[in-house]
């Protein structure tokens, strides 16, 4: 009889400061005295350090900040929250830099030192190095899936850094006995858990019934929630031309709409990429109030193949956001 056993999470990614040469620090290994976000706290620290410009990051650095926190945010690269619309993206980190949060970029975090009850995070920039004082550090650079207790070696299992080596069909590709999905799986999914959710139910389907199915990753809608959120289905622009498609944009700062203006949301925007001819919705970009509910329906309209026309003709509740949907192709 077979054995199942199951690798089901991820965790934080622990050399992910090693990478960018982490060194012993006053006898502290740097990624040792970083805080995992699921960590229940009695009080919220004064000062707040997050590693990483992720959707972690940013979304628990809006909260943190509201509460009263002094807040930083420290990314590597030179733009933060990748596969999002970078323009958007811009706009966000403008709102979360008027919102009081310190996000530098291009800021490698080398290092991280623990002295009596503060911690010291030392970094390296263009300019120069540049070093922090706070109460706390929390990981939010990027995570791994947790596997090593599975002996995948012994048992022929070829893996990588994202997880185990799969086909189309999540199939080990060194292993035909063995299936993986979410995040202990090597798939072009995004890390998040409907698309965890859609390969479990693959990788099952596929090992009760034999290779016959493949994850549809079409459309997937991700979000950041910040505020206001930040959401993004199908392509971008620069993946959309490297695909060769035709394509308009509809670009527009929504800051002026009723929906954001009623409350106030100076940062808001939309971007949506019509294919020539078609008129399929390609992707779509949306920053601002309600954009994880609205993000849904251009997910559907991409996945389903509907057309900017199919938008418009629907009738929509109103006053509503969705409603913005008719103006926004």
């Amino acid at each position: 009889m077979a054995a199942l056993q199951i690798a089901e999470r991820a965790m934080p990614a622990e050399d992910t400061l090693a990478a960018v040469s982490a060194s012993l620090v006053g006898g502290y290994v740097g990624t040792k005295v970083l805080e995992k976000v699921s960590q229940k706290l009695d009080e919220l620290p004064r000062q707040i350090v997050f590693v990483g410009g992720g959707y972690i990051s940013f979304e628990f650095a809006h909260v943190a900040a509201r509460a009263g926190a002094t807040v930083e945010i420290l990314h590597r690269g030179a733009v933060p929250l990748q596969g999002f619309d970078p323009d958007l993206v811009g706009r966000l980190v403008q709102g979360t830099r008027d919102l009081g949060v310190d996000v530098r970029l291009a800021t490698a975090v080398h290092a991280v030192e623990k002295q009596g009850e503060r911690l010291f995070v030392r970094c390296a920039t263009q300019a120069g190095d540049y070093a922090c004082e706070t109460d706390m550090v929390v990981h939010g650079a990027g995570r791994v899936p947790e596997i090593d207790d599975l002996d995948l070696d012994t048992a022929g299992v070829q893996y990588e850094r994202q997880g185990v080596s799969v086909n189309q069909y999540l199939q080990s590709v060194s292993n035909p006995a063995v299936y993986a999905a979410g995040d202990a799986a090597a798939s072009p999914g995004l890390p998040l858990t409907p698309v965890a959710s859609l390969e479990g139910e693959v990788a099952a389907s596929n090992m009760l019934e034999g290779n016959h199915q493949a994850p549809n990753y079409t459309g997937i809608p991700t979000v950041v929630f910040t505020i206001p959120p930040l959401a993004a289905a199908g392509l971008q622009e620069s993946a959309a031309r490297a695909q060769g498609l035709k394509f308009r944009t509809r670009e527009e700062d929504t800051s002026g709409w009723y929906s954001s203006r009623r409350i106030a949301v100076p940062y808001s925007a939309v971007k949506v990429l019509v294919e020539d001819g078609s008129g399929r919705i390609l992707g779509a970009h949306i920053l601002g109030p309600h954009a994880e509910e609205t993000i849904n329906l251009f997910a559907l309209a991409i996945r389903k193949g509907l057309t900017a026309a199919d938008l418009e003709a629907l009738p929509y509740a109103y006053p509503t956001h969705a409603s913005d949907v008719w103006y926004m192709v």
